[in-house]
């Protein structure tokens, strides 16, 4: 192999980045523009995508997939108490997050990631309720860890909102989302989610409200 070829090995395009993340072309130039990839433009302006960075966010994924427990293995108990995670890129917007649903005053337990990757392994540790997340994120993006979430038997059924700046059509364009998704547009509807969090603490615990008591043997 010669220098020259050796080296055009080590870049590819972004439609070949994108086909071996799973992404659109769209979120690949974002993730350029960002840093999350390592980019430069030839001198006809074409984007071409280190393949290390490609490699090595296929790595963590991999590795972050694996740190969900497989059904009835090694996983902890669930508590009783309702918990809630929030996963968001924006350090700020978290910290808003953080301080508005402590003011609910509800009793629930507060899990936050930053992206796809933690908010995976985050769900394997803690068994959430009820999952609201961003989009576009680092790493691993909203879609993906929705998609990884429905392709496992354990948490396909994870209420899952959504709150993104993204628009109809660019979620159309990324693949959409599983129907049963609730999708909010920024700036974040907290009156709306507080609403959705209460509900689902409510039917939360209707199951144990309505299971009768165990009647005593007689002797």
């Amino acid at each position: 192999m010669t220098g020259k070829s050796k080296a055009s090995s080590d870049f590819i395009s972004t439609r070949e980045a994108g086909r071996m993340l799973g992404i659109a072309l769209r979120t690949v130039q974002l993730w350029v523009e960002s840093g999350v990839l390592t980019a430069w433009k030839t001198a006809g302006g074409h984007r071409r995508i280190v393949r290390k960075s490609v490699e090595d966010m296929l790595a963590q994924r991999a590795n972050a997939l694996a740190a969900i427990p497989a059904p009835g293995k090694g996983q902890r108990a669930p508590r009783a108490r309702f918990r809630l995670l929030i996963v968001e890129d924006d350090v700020e917007l978290l910290k808003l997050f953080k301080m508005t649903v402590d003011g609910w005053g509800l009793p629930l337990e507060l899990l936050v990631a930053t992206n796809g990757f933690e908010g995976l392994i985050r769900i394997g540790e803690m068994h959430p309720n009820l999952l609201i997340t961003d989009l576009n994120m680092p790493g691993m993006d909203g879609f993906r860890m929705i998609r990884s979430l429905r392709g496992n038997p354990q948490y396909r059924n994870l209420r899952t909102i959504v709150v993104t700046g993204l628009d109809k059509r660019d979620i159309e364009d990324q693949g959409g989302l599983p129907d049963d998704v609730t999708i909010f547009t920024k700036p974040v509807p907290f009156q709306e989610l507080k609403r959705i969090v209460r509900a689902a603490m409510d039917e939360a615990v209707q199951p144990a409200a309505r299971s009768p008591a165990r009647q005593a043997t007689p002797a």
